[in-house]
Formats: C-alpha cells, structure tokens, sequence
C-alpha cells in the first residue's frame, strides 16, 4: 500500500518475527516515506533490525495505523505513539532514536518521569530547533534572538526580565550542535545557518 497526495500519515514498522501486532519504530510522512527505510537501509538501530528481518527471509511489516491528517495533527499522533510505546533507549519498546544523545537523561532525584514523557519533549525540541533554522535560511542577513522569539510567539508574557529566554536557549542548542552561527559581520546577535555565509 502506498499513501498518495499530500495528507499526512501516521505509520509503524514491525518485525514478523516477533508479534505482528508489536511496532518496533514509528514515524509519519507522506508519500511512500514508511517504504523508504526498508529501500534505503541506513546505520541506525532500525536499520540493523530491517537487516536482520530481510536475512532472516522476511518482510517488514509497514503499517499506516492513520492516514488524511496534517502535518500538525500527524505530529500529534506520532509523539504519542512514542510516548506510549516509548523508546529502547528508556526502557521502551521504539528503535526511534528522539533523544539528542540516544540515551535517556537521568530525572533528579524526587522527580517522578512518566514513560514516554523525555521522548516526547524531544520530538517537539526537534520541532523547534527545525523552525528556527528554516526561519534563519529564510532570512540571509540573519535573525535575532527577539525576530525568533516574536515572529513563533516565542515569547512570554510572564512579568520578570527574560521574556525570550526560550528562544535563546535554543538559538544557544542550535549553536553547540554546529547548526547555526553569530555572524559578527551582519551585526551584533545576528544568526545565520552555518554554511550560509563565507
């Protein structure tokens, strides 16, 4: 089965070895996007498991559990699916590889994490560290802490002093992973995707 058009789906991966009913990854996408991880097998985790189900003489199991949905929508659902099923890396049952590290943080002591709860902050921190980059690449003489935090509606309306704190701390994770740079000659606070500027 293949999706056409532009709706999104919702869909998961399972392995025939195991119970049909089980999914070891999920994801969303359009087109014949749940396809492409068994065409184009890469070196994650997931990869290794379709691997080994294809050497075993077997076909991944792809199923589009909802289909006709938006993109928010689709993000919806996915996120909690993972939640629910949650990921290997915190004792889970998913190959989806949400966390930065792909290993679980550690809550401090007194906190109690429901299963579910790190993945799904991490997908929407992916979220916004995608929007903020496209944000960037869209504007090639760089944008400010405050254009990110007023332009998403990032901005709090809590009445202390640090009103784009948000934005800043991820323009500041986009930074430390090497996706955005300070470009001094565009002026002072000004960011730009790396790449983008010589």
């Amino acid at each position: 089965m293949q999706i056409t058009g532009g709706a999104y789906y919702v869909y998961a991966l399972k392995d025939p070895r195991n119970s049909r009913q089980v999914p070891f990854y999920i994801g969303k996408g359009t087109g014949n996007r749940a396809w492409q991880h068994v065409i184009n097998v890469d070196a994650t985790a997931k990869g290794q498991r379709i691997k080994e189900i294809v050497n075993a003489k077997h076909e991944v199991i792809v199923s589009v559990l909802v289909d006709n949905l938006t993109e928010p929508q689709a993000i919806k659902v996915e996120a909690e699916l993972i939640s629910a099923f949650g990921t290997t890396a915190s004792g889970g049952l998913l190959l989806n590889t949400v966390m930065p590290t792909g290993k679980a943080a550690k809550p401090r002591a007194g906190v109690n994490v429901p299963v579910g709860l790190p993945e799904k902050a991490q997908i929407g921190l992916a979220i916004l560290k995608d929007t903020i980059v496209e944000l960037a690449k869209a504007n090639p003489s760089g944008v400010t802490n405050a254009d990110v935090a007023k332009t998403l509606g990032m901005q709090s309306d809590y009445a202390g002093g640090s009103k784009d704190y948000l934005s800043f701390s991820l323009i500041g994770i986009l930074l430390r992973n090497g996706h955005l740079i300070r470009d001094a000659k565009l002026g002072k606070g000004r960011y730009v995707v790396t790449g983008a500027r010589n």
